[in-house]
């Protein structure tokens, strides 16, 4: 995180998350970093579905079509967490960490959305390990990816 918090620190680009089943720990890790201040906006917990429809306003038509875990929901929860906080670049996270099937998706399916500036980037994962682990993970993956498409 430390990386990215510098990168994000040195081009001045803002940032914010939108979690569901990571419940806030991108928000924790990135706000223990020193300066973060200067382009960290903040993040919504979207755990449920309403507050993905009632706060984030996903059209409840894709939310049954596709289910929450679903790329397009990620990719509408980082476009709405970048309206919402008026920011350069927005990460989400959905999926299920378990303990057993959701929208009949297996445990460890997680989804990624990345809005940066006028572009969304989604990702797929099929993740294993305990709860801890599959959030741990994708907060892992995000980092990455977001570094990957800042440089």
């Amino acid at each position: 995180m430390e990386e990215l918090a510098q990168l994000l620190m040195q081009r001045q680009i803002s940032i914010s998350s939108v979690e569901s089943f990571t419940v806030g720990g991108f928000a924790k890790a990135i706000g223990s970093i020193s300066g973060i201040s200067a382009v960290y906006r903040g993040t919504l917990v979207s755990y449920q579905t309403r507050i993905k429809r009632d706060v984030l306003h996903i059209d409840e038509k894709v939310i049954n079509q596709f289910g929450v875990v679903s790329q397009e929901v990620a990719g509408l929860m980082a476009i709405q967490g970048q309206k919402l906080f008026d920011c350069d670049l927005c990460i989400s996270f959905t999926g299920n960490a378990g303990p057993s099937a959701m929208e009949g998706k297996p445990v460890g399916l997680i989804y990624i959305g990345i809005a940066y500036q006028e572009h969304i980037h989604t990702f797929c994962y099929h993740l294993s390990g305990s709860r801890d682990d599959i959030q741990k993970q994708a907060i892992l993956l995000g980092i990455e990816k977001i570094l990957e498409i800042l440089k």
